[in-house]
């Protein structure tokens, strides 16, 4: 239960910056394609993204604009990138669950998924998506209408993740930290499995144990805290961390 909407705010918004920059350290997203978003833990009908015309790799929590049910900016700059609302309004509105999600077009996820295949459990990482992504396919590669986004919500349907066909991956996830480090992880199972298309994979019970052994949400979580580490460094660089209110 959230006791101080302001912290927990902050900390999305704090995730959500770092996400981006994360992204564009990893090169994604170079020609502003691409998006994360943040449910806010108020106006739960309203999400958070990257202002239009804003670089991933400089990307700060000033830059981040909310978004109303309609599609306006009620925070913010008004100009964003209109597919973010397309295809993110529907999905958050349908997992009332997740606070995240994220897609951007990478070197792997967007081939893989012009293969409108599964993911296999043929790594340790791959059985964190066992029985938990689906696949999205849909002629419309080009989301331009809310229709083309509540579709993808109803392919997603319960999972973590779902592959959008001939168009990429998106995650979702209860923590900004977690649907970011999930389209990571997810992006490295699909280098895996194309580099080794006759690999065998393991075993229905062998995919169930290593992914309740893998605790996805814990080792996302502290995924995401090394990708920070690795790639961004001092946290502080796209907002301060917040400080609780002293109390009475």
């Amino acid at each position: 239960m959230i006791t101080d909407l302001e912290l927990e705010r902050h900390k999305r918004l704090r995730e959500l910056a770092l996400g981006y920059r994360i992204f564009g350290a990893l090169r994604w997203g170079d020609l502003g394609d691409g998006h994360i978003t943040a449910r806010d833990p108020e106006r739960t009908d309203c999400f958070w993204v990257l202002g239009a015309f804003v670089s991933f790799h400089r990307a700060t929590m000033d830059d981040l604009i909310l978004i109303g049910p309609d599609g306006t900016a009620i925070e913010g700059g008004p100009a964003y990138n209109r597919t973010a609302y397309n295809i993110h309004w529907p999905v958050h509105e349908a997992r009332p669950d997740i606070v995240a999600a994220a897609h951007t077009h990478t070197g792997w996820s967007t081939p893989f998924s012009a293969s409108r295949k599964h993911l296999l459990p043929i790594s340790q990482e791959a059985c964190m998506f066992y029985d938990d992504h689906s696949v999205f396919d849909d002629e419309e590669v080009q989301v331009q209408s809310v229709a083309g986004g509540e579709r993808i919500a109803t392919a997603l349907d319960g999972n973590r993740a779902v592959i959008l066909a001939n168009h990429g991956f998106l995650s979702v996830g209860a923590s900004v930290a977690e649907a970011v480090a999930a389209f990571v992880v997810m992006d490295r199972v699909a280098e895996v499995q194309m580099k080794a298309p006759d690999a065998v994979p393991i075993s229905e019970e062998g995919a169930r144990r290593a992914k309740a052994g893998l605790g996805p949400a814990r080792a996302l979580e502290a995924g995401f805290r090394y990708l920070v580490d690795r790639h961004i460094g001092d946290p502080a660089v796209v907002g301060p961390p917040a400080v609780p209110a002293a109390a009475d």
